[in-house]
């Protein structure tokens, strides 16, 4: 398994050789940052589902922060901020939102977001945050819920799905071991 994600991962030197992070090279080149595990993996995931949750641009920074103190697999953890995308965020929003006036309880309406049509990029942005402020109390909540469940769920996952890999893999061994003939002295 550990092949097969370090094929789309960048490589350490990647890194080492980027004149941008070059100030923080000793922090971004630390050896656990890099190393693959289940348990780097795992982690890994868990950042990057709750770290995906925050707004804009925070994504990755964010993300990159979490992995340095949890020193988890920091490209893993980046990749997999992208699950939300122009295409989910939104949904993820509603969710979000739901959960948190479900918590909170009361009468809570949510407005849908703003519209494109007509808007540059950097018009949509802004008015998709002040989408996101008028939202209010049970969007902040619901989000802070929402991603630390998907954060469990990709934490439980990820050792999950590692553990059956590596038992499938011992079984198979074990199985050309048993089917090969002996070895003759």
């Amino acid at each position: 398994m550990r092949k097969a994600l370090k094929r789309f991962l960048p490589k350490h030197e990647t890194v080492s050789e980027n004149r941008w992070l070059r100030p923080f090279a000793n922090t971004l080149l630390h050896p656990r940052l890099w190393h693959l595990n289940r348990h780097s993996a795992a982690g890994a995931v868990a950042v990057g589902l709750f770290c995906g949750l925050v707004p804009g641009p925070f994504q990755m920074p964010s993300s990159a922060l979490c992995c340095v103190v949890f020193r988890v697999n920091l490209p893993l953890a980046l990749l997999t901020t992208l699950y939300t995308n122009p295409l989910t965020l939104v949904p993820l929003y509603i969710l979000a939102f739901n959960i948190g006036a479900w918590v909170l309880g009361g009468q809570h309406t949510f407005t849908a977001p703003p519209e494109m049509s007509g808007m540059d990029l950097g018009g949509w942005i802004v008015a998709l945050g002040g989408w996101m402020v008028d939202l209010g109390k049970p969007l902040a909540l619901g989000l802070v819920l929402l991603a630390a469940t998907l954060s469990l769920a990709g934490y439980v996952g990820v050792k999950a799905v590692w553990r059956w890999w590596l038992i499938r893999h011992w079984r198979r061994r074990g199985a050309r071991r048993k089917a090969a003939p002996p070895a003759s002295n």
